[in-house]
């Protein structure tokens, strides 16, 4: 039988001689753990060689743009912070399935001008072998721009990345996983400035309420409280329903609602037609 701890290193090993081989990289960068662990493995390979971009724009919690700053700033990662422009869209604003394809689509032509302008040679994303299995239009985007995904052609799994950067002592090892905002919100039902600031206010709420893992799925005039099986408990009780009712009604939302199957990513999906779901940008 082969050796896990060995076969990851080996996987690791690929990673660092294929992103030499890239010259002058940009990452794309959210703070999340596998555009974190790329971002540090990618500088401690290439140095000033290589730069963490991180797209800034209204689907962006403020949350998650600030530990993303503060981890790069704890490795001494070069960060460069862009403006995107994805709810200008109409075809993002409308929020169809194809919402973030139009996001990526955004992000790498913004990113593409930049690479052009500073003389880099590559774009890479974090994208591994586990997103291949879900619904992912932004890898269509990715894919058009010819986006790099050196995790991927690694064959490194969302578990192995989490490894890899807990041995190498990284603070985001055990980053619970996010998405962006406009991710909470129901597709058909159009993505605003004021809808993504109502979620994010909800969602800042119940962490301070000191819930981990959580998504706060905008419905129209309900809200779907989505909490981790493994805090549950803290959630279903009368006090605590009485904490979140009282949160979201002053939020605007008519009726509040904690969806006894927990929190699992990407549950809006559920909510498109299977041929959307097949469906390549």
């Amino acid at each position: 039988m082969p050796d896990p701890e060995n076969t990851v290193g080996l996987k690791e090993s690929r990673l660092r001689e294929d992103l030499r081989a890239m010259g002058r990289v940009l990452v794309a960068y959210s703070g999340g753990v596998d555009s974190a662990y790329l971002a540090w493995v990618a500088y401690r390979v290439l140095g000033a060689d290589m730069l963490a971009v991180i797209a800034d724009s209204g689907s962006l919690a403020r949350t998650q743009l600030n530990d993303a700053i503060a981890f790069a700033n704890e490795q001494g990662i070069p960060l460069e912070i862009i403006s995107t422009s994805e709810l200008d869209r109409p075809e993002y604003a409308r929020n169809d399935g194809q919402r973030c394809f139009q996001c990526k689509d955004e992000l790498f032509e913004v990113m593409e001008k930049l690479r052009a302008e500073r003389g880099f040679n590559t774009i890479a994303y974090g994208v591994n072998l586990d997103d291949q299995g879900d619904f992912r239009p932004g890898q269509q985007a990715a894919k058009l721009h010819h986006v790099a995904a050196p995790l991927l052609k690694a064959g490194l799994t969302k578990l192995e990345i989490r490894e890899l950067a807990r041995q190498a002592n990284l603070s985001v090892w055990d980053k619970p996983a996010s998405a962006c905002l406009s991710s909470r919100i129901e597709y058909g039902r159009p993505v605003t400035r004021e809808a993504l600031d109502v979620v994010e206010r909800g969602e800042d709420a119940i962490r301070a309420l000191g819930f981990r893992q959580f998504r706060v799925r905008h419905h129209g005039d309900i809200v779907r409280i989505e909490i981790a099986r493994d805090e549950m408990e803290n959630a279903l009780n009368p006090a605590m329903a009485a904490r979140f009712s009282s949160i979201f009604k002053a939020l605007g939302f008519k009726f509040v609602t904690l969806d006894l199957e927990g929190f699992r990513s990407g549950s809006m999906n559920a909510l498109l037609p299977l041929e959307q779901l097949r469906h390549t940008a």
